[in-house]
């Protein structure tokens, strides 16, 4: 049988999802058109108060085993239970995978919820419902919490305020908010030695001596607009390619997104995988004043081979774990470390969990009705485990939470209100999340 590729799902999904808010053409007119919309959308908003000011969340996209994580059933049937021993923690009571050694070490931050559960085991499906906290609909497309999160936070800032690394997902997107409030894409490998965000720099033929140039014609074309216009009060246009020339060529942004920064023994310390430069980057968002990031991770989709490519894939410790568990860890303690940690809520999960009774090719395949998703920090409570599945691994036993659930809470702790109505172009209101009830014991 073929071996499948890490960076693909079974569904075959391996393309760039969105237009990049970030694409710059010419002077980057897109931009400016992006920073135009985000000031019109921020006009009149009240600041509501927030327990998390950001927010990472680390998307295990292809859907990550539970059993094999953070709800081992070591005593159940060889065939359920699997070959990966529980470890203990820093927090007496709560076990999780021997191949996750360093989160062990952080759990004490962290709510681990154990019964996350719905009904979707299709990768599109399941995405839209963990990303947006919506059901998949067939007539409309919801917004995910990054792009909610921009569309509250407005404008006002050089970097934008929703960040991809390197790039989002399928349904990581705006929904019927408009395409303003698609994220930020870094694009590329950060952890490659030449890597450099995509569109911070301009086209080859395109030299920051004709972008100034084209930046002084625009304010002549301005100024003359202002002296033939009859009105009294008038708001520049260049205002909007001000801030879009601003990112372009602010020391904020390009220190923002340059990883030399770092020395050597914090780059070691997350890792030099693609999920541990991606978290890194991250903190670096964070620290800039970068609301919402998503870190994507690709390669969880195993329905072969679970126990050796988990671990091992290539070679001994080059599987999904051994990086993931430097990573997340190493951003908790980082973020712990620099003062960040109580003010950024750190969110694990991806679409689903996997199945119970491991399959023919010695892995699992969907499983919707049972999953997991780590909380730290951002008003989260940590040390504790939030629900628990059945003796197999199939379903909640006690207090399920659900997509809706994990989304209301979520925009809760970052100061929005799930139940608010956004007014579309039709004139419909429609809540960002209906339904959903806030995690008890969460914060």
């Amino acid at each position: 049988m073929k071996q499948q590729s890490p960076f693909f799902r079974c569904d075959g999904i391996n393309r760039r999802d969105f237009l990049h808010a970030g694409l710059m053409t010419g002077l980057g007119l897109n931009m400016a058109d992006l920073m135009r919309s985000r000031a019109l959308a921020s006009e009149s908003k009240e600041p509501k108060p927030a327990k998390a000011k950001s927010c990472i969340l680390i998307w295990l996209d292809g859907g990550p085993s539970h059993l094999e994580t953070f709800d081992l059933k070591p005593d159940a049937p060889v065939e359920i239970r699997g070959e990966f021993k529980p470890i203990k923690t820093d927090v007496p009571g709560i076990e999780i995978s021997e191949h996750l050694p360093r989160t062990a070490r952080v759990m004490k931050h962290v709510a681990l919820v154990r019964s996350l559960t719905h009904a979707f085991g299709n990768h599109n499906t399941g995405s839209h419902y963990l990303l947006t906290g919506n059901k998949p609909s067939p007539v409309i497309e919801y917004p995910s919490m990054g792009s909610i999160y921009a569309q509250q936070a407005g404008a006002g800032k050089v970097l934008p305020p929703y960040v991809a690394v390197p790039e989002g997902v399928t349904y990581s997107g705006s929904g019927f908010l408009p395409a303003t409030y698609q994220p930020f894409s870094l694009g590329g490998d950060p952890s490659k030695p030449d890597f450099r965000v995509r569109n911070l720099n301009p086209p080859v033929s395109l030299s920051f001596e004709r972008v100034e140039r084209r930046r002084e014609m625009q304010q002549f074309l301005d100024e003359v607009k202002r002296s033939t216009e009859e009105r009294p009060i008038h708001t520049p246009v260049d205002t909007y390619y001000e801030q879009a020339y601003a990112l372009l060529t602010s020391p904020e942004s390009q220190a923002a997104f340059d990883l030399s920064k770092e020395p050597s023994n914090v780059r070691e310390h997350y890792g030099r995988s693609r999920v541990g430069t991606g978290c890194l980057m991250a903190r670096r968002m964070v620290e800039h004043g970068v609301g919402f990031v998503t870190v994507v991770d690709k390669g969880w989709d195993m329905h072969q081979q679970i126990f050796k490519n988990m671990p091992d894939a290539k070679f001994r410790g080059s599987g999904k774990l051994p990086a993931l568990d430097q990573a997340y860890s190493g951003l908790i303690a980082d973020l712990a470390e620099r003062g960040l940690l109580d003010s950024t809520l750190v969110m694990l999960m991806g679409e689903f969990g996997r199945t119970p009774k491991i399959n023919d090719r010695a892995g699992r395949d969907h499983w919707p009705r049972a999953g997991f998703v780590c909380l730290a920090g951002g008003g989260v409570r940590g040390g504790q485990v939030i629900g628990s599945t059945d003796p197999f691994g199939e379903s909640p036993n006690e207090q399920p939470v659900t997509p809706e659930d994990l989304a209301a809470s979520t925009l809760s702790l970052m100061g929005i209100q799930p139940d608010d109505a956004y007014q579309a172009p039709n004139g419909r209101p429609i809540q960002w999340v209906k339904g959903g009830s806030i995690i008890k014991g969460l914060s």
